[in-house]
């Protein structure tokens, strides 16, 4: 798939079929999103690839803030991605210090392009995903581990889509774009 076809098709999916998605599609994705450019080459995005149907229901019912809409696609889905980071690296200097004026937020900056290009690659596999930001960090790592240092970004709901929505109408060049002076 090309690539600006790739980024004009891919939605927000949060119908899913119930076919699983194996992992050896799951490992070609991350690999492709092992590509995700970070700061310095941090490369601080990990992912925790949830697919127990018990898990994915205790966390859809008891993490998700009462997220009616996130409850329903975590269970729709083949599996859950946990997109977590690796913290205190990615804007940061050895000693601890700040390299930006972002300070700390740079982290989710990182986090966000690789959870794109997550979704870009799971979708020119043919796998629908959605980024979900409404949760409990806290609940969740009481539901399967978090490794110690890291924190979790988002959560991404995977699976083959069982629909194909409808690109929202999107705001013109003439909008979004302006040049200094």
């Amino acid at each position: 798939m090309e690539a600006l076809t790739c980024i004009q098709t891919r939605r927000s999916c949060r119908k899913f079929t119930e076919e699983p998605v194996s992992r050896e599609i799951l490992e070609e994705i991350v690999g492709a999103a092992a590509y995700a450019p970070s700061w310095k080459n941090t490369q601080i995005t990990r992912y925790i690839v949830v697919e127990d149907k018990e898990t994915l229901a205790r966390i859809a019912t008891d993490c998700v803030l009462g997220f009616e809409y996130n409850t329903k696609t975590i269970m729709r889905s083949a599996a859950l991605i946990v997109m977590t980071i690796v913290k205190n690296r990615s804007g940061f200097e050895r000693d601890g210090s700040y390299s930006t004026s972002k300070g700390d937020r740079w982290e989710m900056f990182d986090a966000g392009i690789a959870a794109q290009t997550f979704c870009l690659a799971a979708h020119e596999k043919g796998l629908g995903t959605v980024i979900l930001g409404v949760f409990d960090e806290e609940k969740i790592a009481e539901v399967i581990t978090i490794p110690e240092g890291q924190q979790i970004a988002a959560l991404v709901a995977i699976g083959y889509p069982a629909e194909q929505p409808e690109a929202p109408k999107r705001k013109t060049v003439n909008e979004l774009l302006s040049y200094s002076k």
